[in-house]
């Protein structure tokens, strides 16, 4: 795929894979415009990218867990003159607990960024990829979007969703010069687990293997609708799809639902 001279905008800019893959395709020649809530972070990572790499970084601060975020940056980039020409839906975040004790507003913004700013972003911009014959969309779902996860319901399902549109969005581009892949890391050192406020099973993979995995798969010729971060991580998806549901939900249970 080409990256030099292309505009990749990328939403969760402001740290962990986010911003890697900022990094990532200003090496590769791209020009980048960040998204995310925190404007000091990005101006920070902004002024690095441009230094490193020599290409141009613009930041957008935005909160996307609103109804209307969608709108609100496709008017910032209409404003800035912007055309997307990549686009990578990494915002999102995760709760932890029983669900009845969740509380209602935190999953409301959850599923509306997890969802519904993706879908709306997507939807955005894709028409005009299509038009110009060229262009990707990276959505990340997860590897808790091949099974229900009692402890962390909302979000394994959010990310189910985030797997099975963009596989959809995958199968009406095919013949066109437009790439659509979704990315399922495990469990990977970034906030995520803090701010989520659950613990992980197992160890934490490095950014970079979600980063590398990403790359092979848009440069590949054929992209497939979707590829799952790392060897183990793959195995597992695919034992999961293969067992009785309640044994699956019993499992991913023992890991992640809190004792009381």
């Amino acid at each position: 795929m080409e990256y030099q001279g292309k505009t990749a905008l990328i939403t969760g800019a402001s740290s962990g894979i986010g911003q890697q893959y900022a990094e990532e395709f200003a090496r590769r020649g791209s020009n980048v415009i960040l998204v995310a809530r925190r404007v000091e972070a990005l101006e920070k990572l902004s002024k690095q990218i441009a230094k490193d790499f020599g290409v141009k970084a613009d930041v957008i601060a935005m909160d996307l867990s609103t109804l209307s975020s969608g709108d609100a940056l496709m008017a910032a980039l209409a404003k800035g003159k912007h055309n997307v020409d990549i686009l990578v839906n990494n915002a999102g975040f995760g709760t932890a607990g029983r669900f009845q004790k969740e509380d209602r507003a935190r999953v409301q913004q959850e599923i509306i960024l997890n969802i519904g700013t993706l879908t709306d972003l997507t939807a955005a911009m894709l028409p005009a990829m299509l038009k110009r014959n060229f262009g990707a969309i990276v959505n990340i779902a997860s590897t808790a979007s091949f099974q229900p996860v009692p402890g962390m319901a909302v979000y394994a399902a959010t990310k189910a969703y985030v797997r099975s549109f963009t596989s959809a969005v995958w199968g009406e581009v095919q013949g066109t010069g437009v790439k659509v892949l979704t990315v399922n890391p495990g469990a990977t050192a970034t906030e995520f687990f803090d701010v989520a406020g659950a613990n992980p099973f197992g160890g934490l993979a490095p950014i970079s293997d979600v980063i590398n995995a990403t790359f092979k798969a848009l440069d590949s010729k054929n992209t497939p609708p979707s590829i799952v971060v790392g060897t183990q991580n793959g195995m597992m998806a695919a034992i999961s799809s293969r067992l009785p549901l309640k044994s699956v939900v019993k499992f991913a249970g023992k890991m992640f639902l809190p004792k009381v």
